[in-house]
Order: C-alpha cells, then sequence, then structure tokens
C-alpha cells in the first residue's frame, strides 16, 4: 500500500488529496490499483503519521493456525473432552452487521453514559433493560436512522446489537422502543451537565466561547390545533409546512452544550435571553464569549450584555445594511493587515468595536460564485431571447432563470413587454447594471463584525467568527447523517424525545470526530462507520456426531483497510464469542442451549 495524492485548482487555489491504494497483480500480469480508504485533504505531518501507520500495517502482521477434528480420523491423545464434528454437514445462518454496532458501541463506553443512564432507566419488572433500549435507539440513529417501525421489523434481526447488548438477537418489541422514548427527555438538563465534564476529561476543551443559533424541521401533516409545530420561517424553504424550531449552543469543537426546542413561529430575536439565562443558570457565571450570526441579537439584549453586572463579551455579525450606514465613517480609516490573506479596519463607537474584516480567500470564493453565477444567467438570458416565445412562456422562463441565479440576478435590468406587446428585441432587452456590479466586488470577501471585547485582537476576532462554520456543521449532521427529519411521532413529547435521541447520536458522533483529528486526520466520521459496516457476524452450526450442534458466532475478519484504521484509532476487536454446545428439539424446530 502507498499513499497518492491528486490535484485540483479551486477558486484560484491548489488543494491536493490524499488516498491509500494497494496494487493488485491481475490476469495478464498487468497491476491494477485498489482505492483502500480516502483520507482528504491532509497537511504534511499528518501525511508523514499515515506513512508510518502503513509501514506498521505492511510488516508487523502475525498469523496463526488452528485445527478441527472432523468425524472421520481420530483425534490425537490429551486429557480433555473430544468433541467430533460433522464438518460436511456445516451451515452459516443469520449473516448481520456487526462492525459499526460494535464501534458505536465503543464510543458509548468511552462517553461512560452507563454511569449516568444506569439509575435513571431501571430494568422494569417485566425484565425490560430500558438502558439497552437506549442504547439500540442511539446506536441506530448513527448508523442507519430511519423510523422506530423500521428498526422493529426489519433492522434490529439485520445487525448484531442483540448479540451485543446481551439480548434476543431476532425481534425487538416496537411498544418498548415508543415507551423508552417516554422516559428520557426529563433527564436532558442533568445529561448537558454530565457531557460537559466527560469532554473536559477526554479532550481537556474550554467552554470560554460558545456559538449559538437556530435552526428548524418541518413536518409534512396537516396543522395540529396545539402543541409546538407551527407555521414560521423555514430554514430549509417548506413554508407550506408547520416546523418547530430547535436552538442550538455548540464549543468551537463542536461539542453539543444544550438545545431547546420551540414552537415553529418563534422568532430568532426572543431566544438569546432564554439561553444566556439557561447557561448562567447551568454551568454559572464566567467569562464567556458568545458568538452569533445576524439576525439573533436585538439591541436590547445587547445593551443588556454590556451593562450586566459580570460583563457577557459577543461578537456578532451585522447586516449588509449596517455596512452602508457606517460605509462614510468607515471609508477614511486606513487598512491594517492582520496576516497575508487578511486585512481589517477597526472604527469604536459607544463601547463597541466594529471590525471590517476582507479575507482574500472569502473575496475569491465569493467572487467565483458570483461570477459562475451571473456567467450562467446571461447565456440563459441569450438562449431565451433567441427562442420564439409569448409573453407568459418568456415570464415563467425568465423567473426560472433569476430562481437560479438568486443574487447575481439583480445585477442584470431586464425590459419586458407589456400585456399587449409582442416578444421581440425591442421589447426584451436586457443590459448589465455596471454601477452595482462595481458595488459588489467593492463589499465581496468583507464582513462587519460588532463586538463589545475592544481590547481584543482583531485577527482573534475573525478566528472566533469563522467558528461559526461549527454550528452549521452540526446542523448539517442534524438532518443530514442523523436524519432527525422526517419525524413520524404526532405527540409533543415523543417529538422532543426523537430529537433528544439525535442529540445523543450527535455526541457520540462528536467523539468520533475529536477522535479522527487527532488520530487519523482527513477521515470523516460517516466514511469510518461506513468501512465499518461491511465487519459481519455469522453464526456457525456444526453437527456433532452424538446428535448435538456446537454454535460458533463469528464476526468476519477485518480487511486491510479496517486494519489500517484499527491501528491508526488504537483499537483493538474483541475476542470472538465462546462456542456454545446446543441440543437439537426436532419436534420444536428449535434449538435450546446443553445446560
Amino acid at each position: 500500500m502507498f499513499l497518492r495524492s491528486k490535484s485540483r485548482v479551486k477558486d484560484g487555489k491548489e488543494h491536493r488529496y490524499w488516498s491509500i491504494v494497494e496494487n493488485h497483480r491481475v490476469t495478464g500480469g498487468r497491476v491494477v490499483q485498489r482505492h483502500v480508504l480516502y483520507l482528504g485533504e491532509i497537511n504534511d505531518s499528518q501525511r508523514e503519521a499515515w506513512w508510518r501507520s502503513i509501514d506498521i500495517l505492511e510488516n508487523g502482521q502475525e498469523t496463526r493456525t488452528v485445527s478441527l477434528f472432523p468425524e472421520d480420523r481420530p483425534a490425537p491423545l490429551t486429557d480433555r473432552d473430544v468433541i467430533h464434528v460433522r464438518v460436511n454437514q456445516m451451515r452459516l445462518e443469520h449473516p448481520r452487521q456487526w462492525g459499526a454496532c460494535w464501534m458505536v458501541l465503543l464510543l458509548w463506553d468511552q462517553l461512560r453514559l452507563d454511569s449516568y443512564w444506569a439509575e435513571k432507566l431501571p430494568a422494569s419488572r417485566e425484565g425490560t433493560r430500558w438502558l439497552n433500549v437506549l442504547k439500540l435507539l442511539v446506536c441506530y440513529r448513527l448508523i442507519k436512522p430511519r423510523s422506530e417501525w423500521y428498526l422493529h421489523r426489519s433492522w434490529y434481526g439485520r445487525s448484531a446489537m442483540g448479540d451485543l447488548l446481551g439480548e434476543d438477537n431476532q425481534v425487538v418489541p416496537y411498544q418498548n422502543l415508543l415507551r423508552c422514548l417516554d422516559k428520557l427527555v426529563r433527564h436532558k438538563e442533568g445529561l448537558f451537565s454530565f457531557l460537559k465534564q466527560r469532554w473536559q476529561d477526554l479532550f481537556n476543551v474550554g467552554f470560554d466561547v460558545l456559538l449559538y443559533d437556530l435552526t428548524s424541521t418541518y413536518f409534512e401533516c396537516d396543522p395540529p390545533g396545539h402543541g409546538k409545530r407551527k407555521h414560521g420561517y423555514s430554514r430549509d424553504k417548506r413554508f407550506d409546512c408547520v416546523q418547530v424550531v430547535i436552538a442550538l449552543v455548540v464549543t468551537p469543537e463542536g461539542l453539543p452544550l444544550a438545545y431547546e426546542v420551540m414552537d415553529g413561529n418563534t422568532s430568532d430575536k426572543t431566544t438569546l435571553r432564554q439561553f444566556l439565562d439557561k447557561i448562567e443558570a447551568q454551568y454559572g457565571k464566567a467569562r464567556r464569549v458568545w458568538i452569533m450570526d445576524r439576525g439573533i441579537p436585538t439591541e436590547d439584549v445587547l445593551t443588556q450584555m454590556r451593562q450586566s453586572e459580570a460583563p457577557i463579551y459577543y461578537l456578532v455579525g451585522t447586516p449588509k445594511g449596517r455596512l452602508t450606514k457606517l460605509e462614510k465613517e468607515l471609508l477614511p480609516l486606513p487598512w491594517k493587515e492582520v496576516h497575508e490573506n487578511l486585512t481589517v479596519k477597526l472604527l469604536k463607537e459607544d463601547g463597541e468595536l466594529y471590525v471590517l474584516a476582507c479575507s482574500r480567500d472569502r473575496q475569491g470564493k465569493e467572487r467565483g460564485i458570483r461570477r459562475r453565477r451571473l456567467k450562467a444567467y446571461w447565456n440563459r438570458l441569450k438562449e431565451i431571447s433567441r427562442q420564439k416565445l409569448d409573453r407568459d412562456q418568456l415570464l415563467m422562463k425568465v423567473g426560472a432563470a433569476k430562481k437560479e441565479a438568486g443574487r447575481a440576478a439583480s445585477l442584470v435590468e431586464i425590459v419586458l413587454p407589456s400585456v399587449q406587446e409582442p416578444v421581440s428585441p425591442q421589447t426584451f432587452r436586457f443590459r448589465l447594471c455596471r454601477d452595482k456590479l462595481r458595488k459588489v466586488r467593492r463589499h465581496e470577501g468583507q464582513y462587519l463584525l460588532r463586538s463589545n471585547l475592544c481590547a481584543e485582537d482583531p485577527a482573534q476576532l475573525w478566528k472566533y467568527y469563522i467558528l461559526l462554520v461549527e454550528i452549521e456543521e452540526a446542523f448539517k449532521a442534524l438532518k443530514m447523517d442523523l436524519s432527525v427529519r422526517p419525524i413520524y411521532h404526532q405527540k409533543d413529547s415523543r417529538i422532543e424525545a426523537h430529537i433528544f435521541v439525535a442529540f445523543l447520536a450527535y455526541a457520540l458522533q462528536v467523539t468520533l470526530k475529536q477522535r479522527l483529528e487527532a488520530l487519523a486526520p482527513g477521515l470523516t466520521v460517516r466514511s469510518v462507520i461506513d468501512r465499518f459496516k461491511s465487519i459481519q457476524m455469522i453464526d456457525v452450526f456444526l453437527p456433532t456426531t452424538d446428535g448435538r450442534e456446537l454454535l460458533l458466532r463469528r464476526y468476519t475478519q477485518p480487511d486491510k483497510d479496517q486494519l489500517l484504521l484499527l491501528s491508526r484509532l488504537n483499537l483493538t476487536l474483541p475476542e470472538q464469542p465462546k462456542p456454545q454446545l446446543l441440543d437439537r428439539k426436532p419436534e420444536m424446530g428449535k434449538l435450546r442451549m446443553h445446560v
């Protein structure tokens, strides 16, 4: 195996992406390269670490052989009991997914979640172990997120969760999955504090900088007469659906500290004060910096944060309109170079610091996006102008082109024919608004930040602000990887419990993400879980000469890429389960364990 790089120029900057590949000799003596593992964009030190891992994997393997004693030959003399097996009657049954289940339960153990949930979810008098049901729900949400009905009907029997949890490996009662959800949300606040302490112990992270943002998730159902599902501003562009709003607080590393489920019509501006009090009540007063996007804080809340007894620091983006208002004050100020890709202008006003930051990287990215969309929009208008259309058809095509172009459409002025006029080059024409284009170019890559950290280094403020991508990644993980939607529940309590299970799954996901950044950079959580999914568990039945059967539950041996991952993550697969000697009951068609 070896490392192979591939270069790509994007937005004027060269990016190098790395993969692990190996050579295979096929028919005809040809050598074919097989892609083993995609690492993404990694730096030089990380590349050296992968080289060392490949070397260890190639040269450090040990093998051993084992023997069976079939029925047609005598066993050697030994002081132990000998059982002859009919090898030619061996059966393989019930293949099921094992590797990803084992990996997710390992993350659960690393967070020591059993110590938190054991007392809160005791077993029922009927023998239902609710802690195992919760583990099942969380692992399912991270590995194969779908409905609880699909978990009961199909996925559980195709996974090794029953084997790993010491439960029946064929079926899980559907009602137990729903009843477990009813037991969770009341322990939400305690879990936040527990996870904070565990992440501090595991990763030595600080909690003095907090990222705060909101998102929404919608329901494709009739609006209920009560509850939190209501119409409101939809981040998913589904204004036809009712929704709930989710507010989330995470650290710069993406570790979630708290969340809240709110009514679907909740305004962003009304939520910040509630969360300031919530975090202070749960974690105590401390020097914290709150980083938020524009539109969340109001002027009243910012004033309260500045004038509070223990000042609450903030860094918030501002709308483009405020940049226009302050342009006269900012224009004469000199640009200060923070580093080669960032220049700033500083303006102090009323106890606040305004930072106009211009990032060359962001400028190149935004300029490239705008050019592509504007060029595509211009070419599409040319195509439409050459077509023979009536006025209604023209309006529909122009409207579709505007939607595709987004904000770039405002840079082109279009003259459309009136109701009585035919479509012709005289009645349908368009031109580029050069004044608007110059203004847009001047503001590309520029952000106006507002903070009461007046003595802070502008470079540090910029680093704080770009950390907001972490909370966007958290929302993306909740919606895409963990499929927080669609939500199939109708009761508000079950809806909140569904989001709570997704939050727990995200806690496991971000824990693995932190491990990967330190030990296997370049890999994503989803790619690692997908890699381990191919490790299966199989029941091997070996009939014996005395009418019984030997059952060996065995997981398949990992291949090279899985061994490489285990090596990098410092993990060792557990021992194979011990064999069981079973008696056959022909009248029942089942097996029972021999005692």
